[in-house]
Protein backbone atom coordinates (compact mmCIF):
# COMPACT_ATOMS: atom_id res chain seq x y z
CA UNK A 1 0.00 0.00 0.00
CA UNK A 2 1.06 3.57 -0.71
CA UNK A 3 -0.40 6.20 1.61
CA UNK A 4 -0.50 9.97 1.65
CA UNK A 5 -0.38 11.36 5.18
CA UNK A 6 -1.24 14.95 6.04
CA UNK A 7 -0.57 16.13 9.60
CA UNK A 8 -1.62 19.72 10.36
CA UNK A 9 -0.96 21.46 13.70
CA UNK A 10 -2.21 24.98 14.45
CA UNK A 11 -1.64 27.15 17.53
CA UNK A 12 -3.46 30.42 18.26
CA UNK A 13 -1.97 32.59 21.02
CA UNK A 14 -3.73 35.26 23.08
CA UNK A 15 -0.55 37.40 23.21
CA UNK A 16 2.40 37.82 20.81
CA UNK A 17 5.15 35.21 20.76
CA UNK A 18 8.50 36.92 20.20
CA UNK A 19 10.75 33.86 20.04
CA UNK A 20 10.04 30.13 19.61
CA UNK A 21 12.20 27.01 19.44
CA UNK A 22 10.42 23.84 18.24
CA UNK A 23 11.29 20.20 17.65
CA UNK A 24 9.17 17.85 15.52
CA UNK A 25 9.00 14.11 14.83
CA UNK A 26 6.87 14.15 11.68
CA UNK A 27 9.07 12.41 9.09
CA UNK A 28 8.18 8.70 8.66
CA UNK A 29 11.07 6.27 9.10
CA UNK A 30 12.44 4.06 6.37
CA UNK A 31 12.39 0.46 7.62
CA UNK A 32 12.42 -3.02 6.06
CA UNK A 33 8.62 -2.83 5.93
CA UNK A 34 8.13 0.74 4.70
CA UNK A 35 9.76 3.34 2.45
CA UNK A 36 9.18 7.10 2.42
CA UNK A 37 8.74 8.27 -1.17
CA UNK A 38 8.24 11.95 -0.40
CA UNK A 39 8.15 14.17 2.68
CA UNK A 40 7.66 17.92 3.03
CA UNK A 41 7.33 20.25 6.01
CA UNK A 42 5.76 23.71 5.84
CA UNK A 43 6.09 26.08 8.79
CA UNK A 44 4.37 29.44 9.20
CA UNK A 45 5.67 32.00 10.03
CA UNK A 46 8.81 31.25 8.07
CA UNK A 47 11.45 30.00 10.52
CA UNK A 48 14.82 31.73 10.74
CA UNK A 49 16.44 28.30 11.22
CA UNK A 50 15.17 24.94 9.95
CA UNK A 51 17.27 21.80 9.80
CA UNK A 52 17.06 18.04 10.40
CA UNK A 53 19.09 15.86 12.67
CA UNK A 54 18.99 12.16 13.55
CA UNK A 55 18.54 11.34 17.23
CA UNK A 56 20.02 8.43 19.18
CA UNK A 57 17.15 6.14 18.14
CA UNK A 58 17.61 6.88 14.43
CA UNK A 59 14.54 9.13 14.16
CA UNK A 60 14.64 12.15 11.85
CA UNK A 61 13.98 15.23 13.96
CA UNK A 62 13.18 18.66 12.51
CA UNK A 63 14.43 21.64 14.52
CA UNK A 64 13.21 25.16 13.77
CA UNK A 65 13.49 28.59 15.35
CA UNK A 66 10.95 31.39 14.81
CA UNK A 67 12.23 34.91 15.44
CA UNK A 68 9.30 36.75 13.86
CA UNK A 69 6.66 37.98 16.32
CA UNK A 70 3.47 35.96 15.82
CA UNK A 71 0.14 34.97 17.38
CA UNK A 72 -0.55 32.12 14.95
CA UNK A 73 1.71 29.13 14.31
CA UNK A 74 1.17 26.34 11.79
CA UNK A 75 3.11 23.20 10.90
CA UNK A 76 1.97 20.97 8.05
CA UNK A 77 3.75 17.71 7.22
CA UNK A 78 2.86 15.76 4.07
CA UNK A 79 4.32 12.35 3.31
CA UNK A 80 3.89 9.61 0.73
CA UNK A 81 4.83 6.27 2.26
CA UNK A 82 4.92 2.78 0.77
CA UNK A 83 4.10 0.08 3.33
CA UNK A 84 4.89 -3.56 2.59
CA UNK A 85 2.95 -6.59 3.78
CA UNK A 86 4.76 -8.09 6.75
CA UNK A 87 5.68 -11.76 6.77
CA UNK A 88 3.46 -13.87 9.04
CA UNK A 89 4.96 -14.97 12.35
CA UNK A 90 4.43 -18.15 14.35
CA UNK A 91 4.26 -17.02 18.00
CA UNK A 92 4.63 -20.59 19.31
CA UNK A 93 8.05 -20.84 17.66
CA UNK A 94 9.56 -17.92 19.60
CA UNK A 95 11.78 -18.69 22.63
CA UNK A 96 10.41 -18.95 26.17
CA UNK A 97 10.08 -15.56 27.78
CA UNK A 98 12.30 -16.53 30.74
CA UNK A 99 15.12 -17.48 28.36
CA UNK A 100 14.89 -14.08 26.70
CA UNK A 101 14.80 -12.26 30.05
CA UNK A 102 17.96 -14.04 31.19
CA UNK A 103 19.84 -13.51 27.91
CA UNK A 104 19.29 -9.76 27.43
CA UNK A 105 21.81 -8.55 30.08
CA UNK A 106 24.54 -10.80 28.66
CA UNK A 107 24.72 -9.34 25.13
CA UNK A 108 27.42 -6.67 25.29
CA UNK A 109 27.47 -5.91 21.56
CA UNK A 110 26.44 -2.44 20.38
CA UNK A 111 23.07 -3.81 19.24
CA UNK A 112 22.63 -5.71 22.49
CA UNK A 113 23.26 -2.58 24.56
CA UNK A 114 20.76 -0.61 22.45
CA UNK A 115 18.19 -3.28 23.24
CA UNK A 116 19.16 -3.53 26.91
CA UNK A 117 18.49 0.18 27.57
CA UNK A 118 14.83 -0.48 26.79
CA UNK A 119 14.41 -2.68 29.86
CA UNK A 120 14.70 0.24 32.26
CA UNK A 121 12.46 3.00 33.59
CA UNK A 122 11.94 6.05 31.42
CA UNK A 123 10.43 9.40 32.28
CA UNK A 124 6.83 8.34 31.54
CA UNK A 125 7.07 4.58 32.09
CA UNK A 126 8.14 3.32 35.52
CA UNK A 127 8.32 -0.38 36.31
CA UNK A 128 6.25 -1.47 39.31
CA UNK A 129 4.94 -4.48 41.20
CA UNK A 130 1.40 -3.53 40.12
CA UNK A 131 2.36 -3.68 36.43
CA UNK A 132 4.18 -6.97 36.93
CA UNK A 133 1.13 -8.42 38.70
CA UNK A 134 -1.11 -7.38 35.81
CA UNK A 135 1.28 -8.87 33.21
CA UNK A 136 2.00 -12.12 35.07
CA UNK A 137 -1.05 -14.16 33.89
CA UNK A 138 0.13 -13.72 30.27
CA UNK A 139 3.53 -15.21 31.04
CA UNK A 140 3.24 -18.63 32.69
CA UNK A 141 6.36 -20.76 32.92
CA UNK A 142 8.04 -21.52 29.56
CA UNK A 143 5.44 -19.73 27.44
CA UNK A 144 6.84 -18.51 24.10
CA UNK A 145 7.56 -14.81 24.36
CA UNK A 146 5.44 -13.68 21.43
CA UNK A 147 2.46 -15.73 22.62
CA UNK A 148 2.67 -14.01 25.99
CA UNK A 149 3.05 -10.53 24.51
CA UNK A 150 0.05 -11.03 22.22
CA UNK A 151 -2.03 -12.33 25.11
CA UNK A 152 -1.12 -9.19 27.06
CA UNK A 153 -2.17 -7.11 24.03
CA UNK A 154 -5.54 -8.87 24.01
CA UNK A 155 -6.09 -8.42 27.73
CA UNK A 156 -5.37 -4.67 27.61
CA UNK A 157 -7.83 -4.34 24.73
CA UNK A 158 -10.53 -6.23 26.63
CA UNK A 159 -9.91 -4.77 30.10
CA UNK A 160 -9.51 -1.08 29.20
CA UNK A 161 -11.90 1.39 27.57
CA UNK A 162 -10.81 3.84 24.87
CA UNK A 163 -11.80 7.24 26.28
CA UNK A 164 -10.20 10.46 24.91
CA UNK A 165 -11.50 12.45 27.90
CA UNK A 166 -10.03 10.21 30.62
CA UNK A 167 -6.34 11.17 30.56
CA UNK A 168 -3.76 13.76 29.59
CA UNK A 169 -0.10 13.42 28.61
CA UNK A 170 0.87 13.67 32.29
CA UNK A 171 -1.58 11.08 33.67
CA UNK A 172 0.44 8.48 35.66
CA UNK A 173 0.36 4.84 34.62
CA UNK A 174 -0.96 3.89 38.06
CA UNK A 175 -4.05 6.01 37.41
CA UNK A 176 -4.58 4.39 34.00
CA UNK A 177 -4.24 0.94 35.58
CA UNK A 178 -6.81 1.83 38.25
CA UNK A 179 -9.35 3.64 36.08
CA UNK A 180 -9.05 1.19 33.16
CA UNK A 181 -9.57 4.07 30.69
CA UNK A 182 -7.32 6.00 28.32
CA UNK A 183 -6.10 6.42 24.77
CA UNK A 184 -3.52 4.76 22.54
CA UNK A 185 -0.61 6.53 24.23
CA UNK A 186 -1.76 5.25 27.64
CA UNK A 187 -2.24 1.68 26.44
CA UNK A 188 1.19 1.67 24.78
CA UNK A 189 2.82 2.97 27.97
CA UNK A 190 0.88 0.38 29.97
CA UNK A 191 2.03 -2.54 27.85
CA UNK A 192 5.62 -1.29 27.79
CA UNK A 193 5.57 -0.94 31.58
CA UNK A 194 4.20 -4.46 31.95
CA UNK A 195 6.83 -5.97 29.66
CA UNK A 196 9.72 -4.09 31.27
CA UNK A 197 8.45 -5.08 34.71
CA UNK A 198 8.76 -8.70 33.53
CA UNK A 199 12.38 -8.07 32.46
CA UNK A 200 11.66 -7.79 28.72
CA UNK A 201 12.72 -5.07 26.27
CA UNK A 202 9.94 -2.91 24.86
CA UNK A 203 9.82 0.40 23.03
CA UNK A 204 7.20 3.03 22.17
CA UNK A 205 6.29 3.57 18.51
CA UNK A 206 4.50 6.62 17.14
CA UNK A 207 2.84 6.79 13.75
CA UNK A 208 -0.50 6.65 12.00
CA UNK A 209 -3.27 4.21 11.03
CA UNK A 210 -5.13 4.29 7.75
CA UNK A 211 -8.04 6.69 8.19
CA UNK A 212 -10.48 4.99 5.80
CA UNK A 213 -10.74 1.24 6.44
CA UNK A 214 -11.05 -1.20 3.54
CA UNK A 215 -14.62 -2.27 2.66
CA UNK A 216 -16.07 -4.52 5.32
CA UNK A 217 -13.56 -3.55 8.01
CA UNK A 218 -14.36 -1.31 10.96
CA UNK A 219 -12.61 1.97 11.64
CA UNK A 220 -9.81 1.55 14.19
CA UNK A 221 -9.26 3.61 17.35
CA UNK A 222 -6.47 6.11 16.91
CA UNK A 223 -7.38 7.30 13.44
CA UNK A 224 -7.65 11.02 12.63
CA UNK A 225 -4.71 11.69 14.97
CA UNK A 226 -1.24 10.40 15.70
CA UNK A 227 -1.34 6.80 16.88
CA UNK A 228 0.91 4.79 19.19
CA UNK A 229 1.75 1.13 19.66
CA UNK A 230 4.63 -0.94 21.01
CA UNK A 231 7.50 -3.19 19.92
CA UNK A 232 8.85 -6.09 21.93
CA UNK A 233 12.27 -7.58 21.20
CA UNK A 234 12.23 -11.26 20.24
CA UNK A 235 15.63 -12.92 19.64
CA UNK A 236 15.82 -14.36 16.15
CA UNK A 237 12.91 -12.19 14.98
CA UNK A 238 13.95 -8.67 16.01
CA UNK A 239 11.47 -6.02 17.10
CA UNK A 240 7.86 -7.16 16.71
CA UNK A 241 5.11 -4.51 16.68
CA UNK A 242 1.66 -4.91 18.23
CA UNK A 243 -1.22 -2.52 18.84
CA UNK A 244 -2.95 -2.89 22.24
CA UNK A 245 -5.52 -0.20 21.41
CA UNK A 246 -6.93 -2.36 18.60
CA UNK A 247 -5.77 -5.86 19.66
CA UNK A 248 -3.79 -6.71 16.57
CA UNK A 249 -0.34 -7.22 15.15
CA UNK A 250 0.83 -4.13 13.31
CA UNK A 251 -0.02 -4.51 9.63
CA UNK A 252 0.21 -2.61 6.37
CA UNK A 253 -2.43 -0.20 7.75
CA UNK A 254 0.15 1.23 10.20
CA UNK A 255 2.77 3.83 9.21
CA UNK A 256 5.76 4.21 11.54
CA UNK A 257 7.15 7.68 12.25
CA UNK A 258 9.49 7.29 15.24
CA UNK A 259 10.33 5.10 18.22
CA UNK A 260 11.93 5.57 21.62
CA UNK A 261 11.57 4.83 25.33
CA UNK A 262 8.16 6.53 25.66
CA UNK A 263 6.05 9.36 24.23
CA UNK A 264 8.51 11.97 25.50
CA UNK A 265 11.17 10.78 23.06
CA UNK A 266 8.95 10.97 19.98
CA UNK A 267 6.22 13.59 20.55
CA UNK A 268 5.09 14.98 17.17
CA UNK A 269 5.76 18.60 18.18
CA UNK A 270 7.10 20.34 21.25
CA UNK A 271 8.90 23.56 21.97
CA UNK A 272 9.70 26.55 24.14
CA UNK A 273 8.21 29.98 23.47
CA UNK A 274 8.69 33.49 24.83
CA UNK A 275 5.34 35.18 25.36
CA UNK A 276 2.09 33.82 23.94
CA UNK A 277 -0.22 33.97 26.98
CA UNK A 278 -3.01 31.41 26.63
CA UNK A 279 -3.24 29.26 23.53
CA UNK A 280 -5.63 27.02 21.63
CA UNK A 281 -4.51 23.98 19.65
CA UNK A 282 -5.99 22.20 16.66
CA UNK A 283 -4.54 19.02 15.14
CA UNK A 284 -5.80 17.26 12.04
CA UNK A 285 -4.47 14.03 10.54
CA UNK A 286 -5.59 12.22 7.41
CA UNK A 287 -4.22 8.97 6.01
CA UNK A 288 -5.48 7.84 2.60
CA UNK A 289 -4.36 5.22 0.07
CA UNK A 290 -2.66 7.18 -2.68
CA UNK A 291 -4.12 5.12 -5.54
CA UNK A 292 -7.65 5.84 -4.28
CA UNK A 293 -6.88 9.58 -4.10
CA UNK A 294 -5.50 9.62 -7.63
CA UNK A 295 -8.54 7.72 -8.89
CA UNK A 296 -10.91 10.24 -7.27
CA UNK A 297 -8.95 13.17 -8.71
CA UNK A 298 -9.06 11.60 -12.19
CA UNK A 299 -12.82 11.07 -11.95
CA UNK A 300 -13.34 14.66 -10.81
CA UNK A 301 -11.28 16.00 -13.74
CA UNK A 302 -13.26 13.91 -16.23
CA UNK A 303 -16.51 15.28 -14.86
Amino acid sequence: MIYRISHLTEYHYSAPVTLAHHLAHLSPRSTPSQRTRRHSLRVSPQPAVLHDRVDSFGNTTAIFILQETHQYFQVEATSDVEVLTRLPLVPAQTPPWETVRESLPNDLSAEGLDIYQLLFDSMLVKCSRELEDYARPSFPKDRPLLEGALDLTRRIYEDFTFDPTATTVSTPLRTVLTSRRGVCQDFAHLQIGCLRSMGLAARYVSGYIETDPPPGQEKLHGTDASHAWISVFVPGQGWIDMDPTNNLMVSDRHITVAWGRDYGDVSPLRGVILGGGQHSLRVGVSVHPLDAMLSQQSSAQQQ
